[in-house]
């Protein structure tokens, strides 16, 4: 009964700095550039203490364009010049990647199951103007730990003590923060002048108060075939400010156990050759941020090779693949990333 949800894929890193080019607690957002204005991305930069500074950039899954990369559109961003500035002479420490739920308020799911609620990003509460969830996150389990002890003493407790977890939260300044956003993400649709300008409508002059709620649509079905679109020309990695994927997955220290059953499931192993490099241009090889799918040309043709144990486990496959042929499952041995400070 709610609306599909939509995700953007955030890719991060955590540098160590020059200390002359250290601002500690300097905050940066951007949008738009270097993504084209029909595609939802952003950058933040944060300068924490110790010359460490957190960079990262998300793209909207709802991009129609099968060429772009994220990964790519990432490395770029950090040659802006008042963004390379900070990096030039400075260490990569860190990487990773992970999806976004940007549904926000038209995408909360049932949020209780026999056993266990939903909280926090995994209930998909996030301010998306804001890049903000922690505040969120703390909130939903107050409200979740608050309703678990009133049910387990329900005697003689009435009102709002023995409210559910899910109406516990319509009351809450949680609930109103999302509804007050609700329209912001799916204006975007519009490419990002029009979202610009509907968001300063809608947040300065109606308030987030709009009579009306922007629906969204599922990000798989926004692709185009790769014919109807143009590609996109990336350059090399210079190894200083820009990166390959693969030495970015190094220092992820993404491990599994060896041996284990691939944890990225192809429910119809044709697919990828038959359906998505024919009209997509196979673009699995440039959603991925770690290099997990690649296309082997062997005698008999082309096959899809999955190097799962290069997965970071941002769920971006399952996500944006356009007929939903993957499925990301956890991985039998365990393993993942592991990120330090990130």
């Amino acid at each position: 009964g709610v609306d599909p949800q939509t995700y953007g894929i955030g890719i991060k890193e955590l540098w160590e700095v020059r200390p002359e080019v250290h601002q500690q607690g300097l905050t940066m957002h951007t949008v738009g550039w270097p993504v084209s204005s029909d595609v939802y991305g952003g950058s933040f930069l944060y300068h924490l203490e110790n010359n460490q500074v957190a960079v990262g950039f998300v793209v909207g899954l709802d991009y129609s364009n099968p060429h772009l990369s994220p990964y790519e559109e990432f490395q770029r961003f950090k040659t802006h010049p008042e963004i390379r500035k900070f990096f030039e002479g400075g260490r990569r420490i860190s990487y990773g990647a992970r999806a976004l739920n940007e549904g926000g308020y038209q995408s909360v799911p049932k949020l209780s199951f026999p056993g266990g609620l939903l909280i926090g990003d995994t209930a998909g509460f996030l301010n998306v103007p804001k890049v903000k969830g922690t505040h969120m996150a703390m909130k939903s389990g107050i409200e979740a730990a608050e309703a678990l002890f009133a049910h387990l003493t329900a005697e003689g407790q009435t009102g709002h003590e023995c409210l559910g977890y899910p109406e516990r939260l319509k009351q809450s300044w949680l609930w109103d923060e999302l509804h007050q956003v609700r329209n912001i993400r799916p204006s975007f649709r519009w490419g990002l002048w029009g979202g610009i300008a509907y968001s300063a409508i809608d947040t300065y002059l109606l308030k987030g108060k709009a009579p009306w709620t922007l629906r969204h649509h599922a990000d798989h079905t926004q692709l185009k075939k790769a014919s109807e679109c143009t590609p996109i020309v990336y350059p090399k990695p210079d190894g200083k400010i820009s990166f390959d994927r693969l030495s970015s997955v190094f220092i992820s220290a993404t491990n599994h156990a060896e041996e284990q059953p691939c944890h990225l499931r192809l429910k119809d192993a044709s697919v990828p050759i038959s359906t998505n490099l024919a009209l997509y241009n196979a673009p699995e090889t440039r959603y991925c941020p770690a290099g997990v799918y690649e296309i082997v040309e062997d005698p008999s043709g082309p096959r899809m090779q999955i190097n799962a144990q290069n997965c970071l486990h941002c769920k971006t496959c399952d996500i944006k693949d356009p007929t939903q042929n993957i499925d990301w499952a956890v991985p039998e041995g365990g393993g993942g990333p592991n990120y330090p400070n990130m």
